[in-house]
């Protein structure tokens, strides 16, 4: 298969690093890997801050244009509740955002790290100023989780990564009951950018082809690893099938800000946002700040089409 041309594709933006931890109104080691969505016309970021103990909470950005002028809250927004969900005794981390309609609220399904490892949790918000938790819905180990914005006969589907290798789908019929767990997305053997570990990013965004899912992926070198990005997409209908995924990565560390930091070499999204066909990728760089990259939603699902690996596996 010829090499895609796709350096166009997600531009990363000339302000970035859009939030670093020296924007925040507390003393803190790093901010990065942010949920986001959009209320009332207005950006909002949940962002993962990694307090000077090595623990990390959320806390809430907002801003008029989803680029700058962020209003970020004066303390903490969400912090592990260990007297309450022992669950959260190391703290919570990497959320993902999913507003659901019909409720007019959004699910947060985040990382809370347990003494027993880290697993999925899930909580509800309408205002981002008070969380209602739902508590532990998967075991340790387990994260990248985020949760569809409609149910599946019934069933709502969440999307998560046990401790393996490999991108799972379970359903429920009431959010804390969950089943019928199997593997969606495989990491791929060999030489393959995304052959070692995978794990989903931002939630599944639906279009008129499909759920488009961003994944990171995890490959170790003899200098230590690389997160880096693809694309698959979905049916609508049965999240189940796979139609499509990518054969090349579509983002890899470049920048300084993403080579260099408390982790080196990752890009990992939690959150994105589109408006018309303009999408917003917000994503930590290294462990230890926030960038963002945009591009159109259509020419992903046209690069997606011509990148198309499943005649390669």
């Amino acid at each position: 298969m010829p090499i895609i041309p796709h350096s166009e594709l997600l531009t990363r933006h000339a302000a970035n690093p859009i939030i670093t931890a020296a924007d925040l109104p507390y003393a803190a080691n790093s901010v990065f890997n942010p949920a986001a969505t959009i209320r009332d016309g207005e950006t909002i970021l949940l962002m993962r801050v990694e307090d000077r103990r090595g623990l990390s909470h959320l806390t809430v950005a907002r801003s008029p244009d989803g680029v700058a002028g962020w209003r970020i809250d004066a303390t903490p927004t969400f912090v592990g509740k260990p007297d309450t969900h022992p669950e959260e005794i190391w703290g919570v981390e990497d959320p993902r955002l999913t507003f659901i309609e019909e409720e007019q609220r959004w699910i947060v399904a985040y990382t809370a790290y347990s003494r027993g490892g880290p697993l999925v949790s899930l909580a509800t918000t309408e205002d981002f100023e008070t969380f209602e938790r739902l508590g532990a819905v998967m075991p340790p180990e387990n994260k990248d989780a985020a949760l569809f914005p409609v149910k599946f006969a019934g069933r709502w589907a969440l999307i998560h990564r046990p401790m393996g290798a490999h991108v799972w789908i379970s359903f429920s019929p009431d959010l804390r009951h969950w089943g019928e767990h199997r593997i969606l997305l495989e990491a791929r053997e060999g030489g393959w950018w995304d052959a070692q570990k995978i794990g989903l990013s931002p939630p599944p965004l639906k279009t008129d082809h499909g759920w488009l899912i961003l994944y990171h992926s995890v490959r170790t070198t003899a200098s230590g690893s690389i997160y880096r990005l693809g694309l698959a997409l979905l049916d609508l209908d049965n999240p189940r099938r796979v139609l499509k995924r990518s054969s090349e990565w579509l983002v890899s560390p470049s920048e300084p800000y993403e080579r260099f930091g408390d982790v080196a070499d990752v890009v990992f999204p939690c959150g994105w946002t589109l408006v018309d066909d303009e999408i917003r990728l917000y994503y930590g760089a290294a462990d230890t700040c926030i960038g963002l990259a945009t591009g159109r939603l259509s020419e992903l699902l046209a690069w997606l089409d011509e990148c198309d690996s499943h005649a390669d596996e």
